[in-house]
């Protein structure tokens, strides 16, 4: 994705309130243990900040597979301050001035962050470093109020009916109007879906029908949208970058929900038809042109649902970089090691019946001839750290095709015995 081999600090800022408000402590908590799959992004000289530590196991394994020296990504952890940015964290680790001096011997460095707020852009002008992809001359205001516009409901819908992108009726309303606006559409539609301003990951999402009453302790401040709940068949979605040359499509899947929370994601999209991918394409353009004309550059997305009679809907913008982004560049890269072309790719979880360490889980899979292999092309990769006590267990699976990709995760969920845990 990014070319550069300028040396990257990698910051996993998962503690930022771009996505959801920081007083979504739990939420971030949760989000911040997936920081173990950034380290796809690195090479060799790198740095990865992030709120979590990283085991040794995971690190050589990650390392090895990457074919790069042990330790030779450097690991800086800082523990989250509840309420309070990532940058925060980091000033109170103590690690500031070693960062600093990292910098300051590299002066082509740059720092990579995973949301693009205000905390970070400080961040940077502190170590004396751009953010990238940007350049020297920085961050624009503009651009950073364009990434937090983007990242909300009712900023995203705005933006989209002056594309002509179509998204699910709805209104867009503070808590003083949240009641009466969604008794208005309950009147209208069997089924709404009320979504704080800021939610993602299933996090502030609320589904209510006429026969349910919406449950007001949730109801926090700020702005809530209030939707027609569509029946989905598919859950899709495109995500792209933009460029100082202009927006580039990078990939498309289909996302794994669970009442509207994320549990996975399957790329390429398989049995969509090309119509609705290339319209897909055409928003991701559109979009990008948006962001760019207003000195945004980096990865965005665009979720949307496919209904009961083929249409389409978009859903929400990602102006960000997302639970897809490292995984894809994981898969380019072992890929491309492969001398593959294009490599399809999942990401899931599941929970084994009888949880394995680390290490006795990378050789069952060895064993099992599961494990990914370069000289086939194709095998799983414990793409980030399990969740404490191993009890749910993040995988990935890159294949040539779909169908391979389909026929390898359903022998892994047979040898893990995904599911059957009493």
């Amino acid at each position: 994705m990014y070319q550069s081999r300028s040396p990257l600090i990698i910051y996993a800022n998962f503690q930022s309130g771009l996505a959801v408000s920081l007083t979504a402590q739990d939420a971030l908590d949760r989000w911040a243990e997936q920081a173990s799959r950034e380290i796809w992004l690195a090479r060799p000289g790198d740095v990865l900040v992030t709120p979590v530590p990283l085991s040794q196991s995971f690190q050589r394994y990650a390392e090895d597979l990457m074919a790069i020296p042990y330790g030779s990504v450097a690991v800086v952890t800082a523990s989250p301050v509840p309420g309070a940015p990532f940058a925060e964290a980091v000033r109170r680790s103590g690690h500031l001035r070693a960062l600093r001096g990292w910098c300051a011997a590299r002066p082509d460095s740059r720092l990579l962050p995973l949301a693009l707020d205000a905390a970070t852009v400080a961040l940077a002008a502190r170590l004396g470093v751009p953010v990238a992809p940007y350049g020297p001359r920085g961050v624009s205001w503009q651009a950073q109020v364009t990434a937090a516009r983007l990242n909300t409901k009712s900023g995203f819908r705005t933006v989209a009916a002056e594309l002509d992108i179509p998204v699910p009726p709805g209104v867009s309303c503070g808590r003083a109007e949240l009641d009466t606006v969604l008794a208005a559409m309950l009147a209208r539609h069997e089924r709404v879906v009320v979504k704080a301003d800021r939610a993602a990951g299933g996090y502030g999402l609320h589904y209510v029908s006429r026969a349910e009453t919406f449950p007001h302790g949730l109801a926090g401040p700020g702005g809530w949208v209030v939707e027609q709940r569509v029946d989905v068949v598919r859950s899709v979605s495109v995500q792209a970058e933009v460029l100082p040359t202009g927006p580039r499509v990078l990939f498309h899947g289909e996302m794994r929900l669970a009442e509207g929370s994320w549990t996975g994601y399957a790329s390429p999209l398989g049995g969509l038809a090309d119509a609705l991918t290339q319209r897909l394409d055409v928003w991701a353009s559109a979009l990008g042109r948006h962001l760019g004309e207003r000195g945004y550059l980096g990865t965005f997305g665009i979720d949307a649902v496919v209904d009961p009679r083929g249409r389409l809907f978009a859903t929400e913008s990602n102006v960000r970089r997302t639970a897809t982004t490292a995984p894809h560049a994981m898969a380019a890269r072992l890929g491309g090691a492969a001398g593959q072309g294009e490599t399809a790719w999942a990401v899931g979880r599941g929970s084994p019946r009888v949880p394995h360490a680390f290490s006795r889980t990378v050789n069952l899979l060895r064993k099992e001839g599961m494990a990914w292999s370069r000289e086939r092309g194709e095998g799983v990769v414990l793409y980030r750290q399990a969740t404490p006590g191993g009890l749910t267990l993040p995988y990935a699976v890159l294949a040539p095709d779909r169908e391979r990709l389909d026929e390898l995760e359903a022998r892994l969920r047979e040898i893990m015995r995904f599911g059957t845990r009493p």
